[in-house]
């Protein structure tokens, strides 16, 4: 088993990006993460909720990339969730490795009405249309990073992750260098609170 890491033992040279689209399963790989030893950059903003009862582990300087970059920097060596439409705002100085989440779109946008409905809101926009905007802007993230080699990408299927964590964790473990606690990182995943999970044959 591996042993929890320390700071000397982490690789500072990249940051570690959690991206994906809402609702797709980012804030089980940060737990996963923090679980097995790296610091994940938060700062507790947004609070944990009915939909998220563990935390979103999210950093709200990450939504104004555009206009202020200068804590990318700070990021190395540690795990920051940074959602598909803000990736192509990071600079290009450093080096990336991104752990893309891949949900079922079919249980992304249950997992987001579901959402709206405990909130007293809802969106106008039909799943049909939602989800052609979601393969359309997939599609061109992927490109996008693909063009880029400062960024390594793994993808990460969100249901191998509840089925299979141990596997899964070795998987991601070996992508961010091999030194983070597997079997602890396999013991953050909590099949019950992952919900509308479709079980497709």
């Amino acid at each position: 088993m591996n042993q929890i890491p320390n700071s000397s033992t982490l690789p500072r040279d990249f940051v570690t990006l959690v991206s994906g689209l809402p609702r797709s399963g980012t804030s089980m790989l940060l737990q996963m993460l923090a679980a097995g030893g790296m610091e994940v950059l938060t700062d507790g903003v947004r609070a944990a909720d009915d939909d998220n009862p563990r935390g979103y582990l999210e950093f709200e300087r990450v939504k104004s990339l555009k206009q202020d970059a200068s804590w990318v920097g700070k990021a190395l060596g540690k795990a920051v969730k940074v959602i598909y439409y803000w990736l192509a705002d990071l600079p290009l100085e450093y080096r990336y490795r991104v752990l893309f989440v891949r949900r079922d779109l079919d249980e992304v946008l249950a997992s987001q009405a579901a959402m709206l409905a405990r909130r007293g809101t809802s969106d106008s926009t039909d799943d049909a249309q939602m989800r052609r905007l979601f393969e359309n802007e997939l599609h061109e993230i992927d490109d996008w990073l693909a063009r880029h080699p400062t960024f390594s990408v793994l993808s990460v299927d969100y249901q191998a992750v509840v089925d299979e964590p141990l596997d899964q964790a070795r998987r991601i473990n070996t992508f961010l260098g091999g030194v983070l606690d597997e079997r602890a990182m396999a013991a953050a995943v909590d099949p019950s609170l992952y919900r509308n999970v479709s079980r497709k044959p």
